[in-house]
């Protein structure tokens, strides 16, 4: 009888703990998951209640205090926090979807027969195409516009380099912009050759065109962003920092969050123009568990590929250029000063030596007496030695290592062997600032976060070139590459203390590889792809 009582005690109290364990609505066990936290700890389970990390640590602890009907053996695979890109142009990626693609093109020639290609599928009147670089060419100058002249000569033809800083089109879209050899615009250059526009133009003089494209349809911007999403998913990313959109767009992307026809997390870097300014700093910063606008984005100069990033010395290889500044400095101090009274964040494009010199000083007179205010300067390509310091008062480097390996066959012959030594510096511009936030600038450059950690820690191209890496006293480790394009990333956003990092209370924003991007060889890197992506618990991929 003893015996019996016993036994129903015992069944009784088993029955008892297990009704005590609480339910979730996902558990993942038997993983190597990188917390990415501040001691950059490792566990092995993870629980996911209401989109959020409700628990983390072993098997063991978990499985004894959690229970849910979604668990999940991970197999021993391998997590990471969702990855950030800190600086990119997704609305815009997915138009680039939607337009003509010319990327890897090797002359105009074959950019002509792409178009062509093209034009039987999509027979519009306008065309528009994105992604060629004469770098890449046998010849490497720019085109002219004889060759589209030719082919096209009844259509407009607007081609976008593929740093968005300059364009090729022909006579037809120069004649509705109304551009000719007498038209001037400052921060740009419209190319003459032979008393006659070439077709070329850099910065500023590019928006004369861009005025007369055809506005895209809400129906054509709706699949843009939705096109743009999945691709993102596919690699692992959950987080984008859109550089530079108007508000008419951030509303729409907000809308579809809201209709929960747009998942991705955006934070939106608002265009700087009057207009936004004017509506923003009125309206103040705006957040939703999606999408955050707390943050302006402003132009200080070009590109070094087209030489129209601003130096302060001659380019090496054309000695009567210097770049130029897009916005002139008196505009670019009454912004500063605008935003440092509001609670925005200030996000600079400066790449040649000399639009960092001038924004690092304008950034620091701005942010006198003020704390903690996070601004950051985009790209910092070029930056003079004398410069780096700006960075220790709190200024962050958001740059994109996969600039170093797509520029460095020809950054040298731009910039000379001593300019170049601190160029794409990311090592450096990470022991003066603390923190480096990591990103692609697609569709300037691949989408795939994988090529951005290879590039950082490896400094070498998708077919392992330079042998020894580029400059590789700049490299990052493979923890700080996380850390920038996880946590890092999260802290120039000011969302450190909800992403960036696989802690309680975090939003489960997660990625799963089936090899360890910490201990994989450099080859292995360029391979990686997520096996599952999770945006706030949810599986996404």
């Amino acid at each position: 009888m003893k015996k019996i009582i016993l036994l129903l005690f015992l069944v009784s109290l088993t029955s008892c703990l297990k009704k005590d364990k609480i339910t979730v609505d996902t558990i993942i066990t038997d993983a190597t998951i990188y917390t990415v936290n501040k001691n950059f700890d490792t566990a092995t389970a993870i629980a996911i209640q209401d989109g959020k990390i409700i628990a983390i640590g072993t098997d063991e602890e978990l499985t004894d205090k959690y229970q849910s009907r979604n668990t999940i053996d991970a197999e021993g695979k391998f997590i990471y926090p969702g990855l950030f890109d800190a600086h990119c142009h997704f609305y815009n990626f997915g138009l680039t979807l939607q337009e003509a693609d010319l990327r890897g093109t090797k002359s105009m020639e074959e950019i002509v027969a792409r178009i062509q290609a093209f034009q039987k599928v999509k027979k519009t009147d306008f065309i528009v195409g994105n992604g060629w670089d004469q770098n890449d060419w046998a010849i490497k100058e720019f085109p002219s516009k004889a060759i589209l002249d030719k082919y096209f000569p009844n259509i407009p033809v607007v081609l976008n380099r593929i740093d968005g800083h300059a364009i090729i089109v022909n006579s037809k879209a120069l004649a509705l912009a109304n551009i000719t050899k007498d038209t001037k615009v400052s921060g740009g250059q419209i190319e003459i050759k032979n008393g006659e526009p070439t077709g070329i133009l850099i910065d500023n003089p590019m928006e004369l065109v861009f005025s007369i494209i055809p506005k895209p349809s809400r129906k054509t911007q709706i699949a843009a962003l939705l096109d743009a999403e999945k691709i993102r998913f596919d690699y692992g990313l959950t987080k984008v920092n859109d550089a530079g959109l108007d508000h008419k767009v951030i509303d729409l992307i907000d809308s579809l969050q809201k209709a929960k026809v747009l998942k991705l997390n955006v934070y939106a870097m608002v265009s700087a123009n009057p207009d936004n300014l004017d509506l923003y700093l009125k309206k103040g910063t705006y957040k939703t568990d999606n999408l955050d606008v707390r943050s302006f984005k402003m132009y200080g100069d070009g590109a070094l590929g087209s030489r129209g990033a601003a130096m302060h010395a001659p380019y090496s290889d054309s000695h009567t250029q210097f770049g130029a500044l897009i916005t002139p400095i008196a505009d670019m101090k009454t912004i500063a000063k605008k935003i440092a009274a509001s609670n925005f964040q200030l996000n600079s494009h400066a790449i040649g030596d000399s639009a960092n010199t001038v924004l690092l000083k304008i950034y620091k007179d701005a942010l006198t007496g003020k704390k903690d205010r996070r601004w950051k300067i985009e790209h910092a390509q070029v930056v003079r030695e004398i410069d780096f310091d700006y960075f220790k008062f709190g200024i962050i480097p958001s740059v994109q290592p996969t600039h170093a390996t797509s520029d460095m066959y020809w950054a040298g012959d731009r910039l000379g062997k001593e300019r170049l030594k601190n160029a794409y510096a990311y090592k450096k511009l990470l022991q003066k600032a603390g923190v480096i936030a990591l990103g692609t600038d697609f569709p300037v450059e691949e989408v795939n976060p994988m090529l951005t950690f290879h590039a950082a820690v490896a400094r070498k191209d998708s077919k392992g070139y330079p042998a020894k890496g580029f400059q590789m006293e700049n490299a990052l480790t493979r923890e700080e590459t996380l850390k920038g394009m996880t946590i890092w990333a999260a802290f120039s956003n000011f969302e450190d203390k909800e992403k960036g990092s696989l802690e309680v209370g975090k939003w489960a924003d997660l990625v799963i590889f089936d090899k360890d991007l910490m201990k994989i060889s450099e080859s292995e890197i360029l391979n990686m792809k997520p096996v599952n992506t999770y945006l706030k618990g949810q599986k996404v991929k």
